[in-house]
């Protein structure tokens, strides 16, 4: 007749094999499936960049196959130590739904990029103004959207801020209109300092011809004639047309002598008698 240790050492070793299988199984089970469900989301990003997809819905469906897979995982691992999986996700959704009331402000964010993708007001490579920053989109992710300033800077914005308000896309066409103001004195040529910037514009090489540039008289203003040039350019080359154009008019005004005022005033002193 066994004694009282050895029945329990039994008992022990008993449920130490039957259940250390499980876990080791379920361990197995998590380790496979997750090695599996990234090689899912690699042939996945690799299909959709394949076909051109655009980066950020790339993004956004890969993160959103990943957690799904592991999810899916996480419940095979605990179904194979013998939880009843039914009421684990009975727990797990009214867990989630607590969760989400408590993170309501943060699921917003996920809800705001699911709007984004769906509408598409802009790309990854992009350059946007919104919640009054700018910046070139660098990434895209499920709660923010990271803008790459001028001067290299980060700027991380949650999803929910970037579509509360307006924004601006300057790089969503293939054409851009540079916006030029060129002040001449009031004694200058006015048709000639017209066709000198006009030439300007035609001549270089990156300012499209459809639409046409124009030059005009866009104001009479204190100290000078303004003239407003309205050249097109691809949209990729605008800050460079723009800085070009510029010190080509400072150049041809020179060699035309056609002046360039600065803001002054006339001051008449009148002499009182003694």
């Amino acid at each position: 007749m066994l004694t009282q240790v050895e029945k329990y050492t039994e008992l022990a070793a008993q449920y130490t094999t039957e259940y250390g299988i499980k876990i080791l199984g379920s361990l197995l089970i998590f380790l496979i499936g997750r090695w599996v469900s990234g090689k899912v989301v690699a042939l996945i990003k690799k299909a959709m960049d394949k076909a051109k997809v655009d980066p950020t819905l790339v993004s956004f469906a890969v993160n959103a196959t990943y957690v799904a897979l592991i999810i899916l995982v996480i419940i095979a691992a605990i179904s194979n130590l013998g939880v009843e999986t039914t009421s684990f996700v009975a727990i797990f959704g009214a867990a989630g739904l607590a969760i989400g009331l408590a993170l309501k402000d943060t699921l917003s964010n996920v809800g705001a990029a699911v709007l984004i993708i769906f509408f598409r007001p802009f790309k990854v490579g992009d350059f946007i103004e919104a919640s009054g920053v700018m910046g070139n989109v660098k990434s895209m992710n499920l709660f923010s959207t990271t803008l790459t300033t001028a001067d290299n800077r980060s700027i991380i914005i949650p999803n929910g801020a970037l579509i509360a308000g307006n924004i601006i896309n300057y790089t969503g066409n293939e054409k851009r209109r540079i916006d030029l103001v060129f002040d001449i004195d009031y004694k200058d040529d006015l048709k000639l300092s017209k066709e000198v910037v006009l030439n300007v514009l035609l001549s270089h090489p990156n300012v499209l011809s459809e639409p046409a540039p124009i030059v005009v008289v866009g104001a009479l203003a204190d100290n000078s004639v303004q003239l407003y040039a309205r050249p097109w350019v691809p949209v990729d080359l605008y800050w460079d047309v723009m800085f070009e154009i510029t010190e080509s008019v400072k150049l041809a005004f020179d060699a035309n002598n056609i002046s360039i005022p600065f803001p002054q005033m006339d001051l008449h002193v009148r002499r009182g008698e003694l």
